[in-house]
């Protein structure tokens, strides 16, 4: 089976996964939640207190970015962990719940906090890349936050099951992106492919609202649409963190997940041939 098969087998019990483990979606709401939470308080206080400026102020301003990025890594961070967590129990013959994902992240938060300074900084650089560098500091910057997203695409599982460094679980996870860089990939662009184009229907009640309500029916159809994109971001969070395990699973063990629990795996994705790969 080539590289086309193995991620439609993955992209298959990913999505197979997630019909089995629904609560898995309550981690990408709780992770919404937080941030939201994080960013009005921050918003609120710059409110009451005055945002720090960058001429005035520029050491605070930057202070205080960089806090904001880390907290909201570190919130994204712990709750993919949660999801990869549980999808790493279900490949194993378990049942996970929430309460596992919380418990197995809680159990690495040293490591979570370690990984989110890191991204921390990260994001900081490449965001000072983009505003001082013209359009080739965008360039630069967006070679290398591609690069660097698919380098630590297995940061997560490589931290908090192999108990290695960072220096050495990056190394790590590059070797794993090397072995499985089709599969990587080609389940990136598909699922991403899926949900842009399962985002576009979020439309139809737009169009709809506006040909028999008038301005009454584009404002309900943008309520509609509002939940409609939420639910489908959720959807496409929790699947692209039970990718991330699967894929782990595969480039570590040497099997497709289809070997571990074959009932994980659906007939076929709706709108979908399995001759078509």
């Amino acid at each position: 089976m080539g590289k086309f098969g193995n991620s439609w087998q993955l992209m298959k019990t990913s999505l197979g996964i997630l019909r089995k483990d629904k609560e898995i979606m309550i981690f990408p709401v709780l992770s919404f939640i937080a941030c939201a939470i994080i960013l009005l308080s921050f918003f609120a206080g710059f409110w009451f207190l005055g945002l720090p400026s960058m001429d005035t102020s520029p050491w605070l301003w930057v202070v205080t970015m960089f806090l904001i990025y880390f907290v909201l890594f570190f919130i994204v961070i712990f709750f993919n962990t949660a999801i990869i967590a549980c999808v790493n129990i279900r490949l194993n013959g378990g049942d996970p719940t929430v309460s596992d994902g919380l418990r197995i992240a809680s159990q690495n938060i040293g490591r979570i906090l370690i990984w989110a300074l890191i991204s921390a900084t990260i994001g900081m650089i490449l965001q000072a890349i983009r505003e001082k560098g013209g359009w080739v500091g965008r360039i630069i910057a967006g070679v290398f936050g591609i690069a660097w997203t698919y380098v630590t695409f297995f940061i997560i599982p490589v931290l908090i099951y192999e108990k290695k460094g960072v220096a050495s679980s990056i190394r790590r996870s590059a070797s794993l992106f090397k072995q499985t860089w089709g599969e990587t990939l080609i389940g990136s662009f598909g699922f991403g492919a899926i949900f842009f184009l399962l985002a576009l229907l979020g439309i139809l009640p737009i169009i709809l609202g506006y040909f028999l309500g008038g301005t009454t029916g584009v404002i309900v159809g943008l309520i509609i649409a509002f939940f409609y994109w939420a639910f489908i971001g959720v959807v496409a969070s929790a699947t692209n963190g039970i990718y991330v395990a699967a894929l782990y699973q595969y480039a570590t063990k040497k099997q497709l997940p289809s070997e571990f629990e074959a009932s994980l795996i659906p007939p076929t994705i709706p709108g979908f041939s399995e001759k078509g790969f």
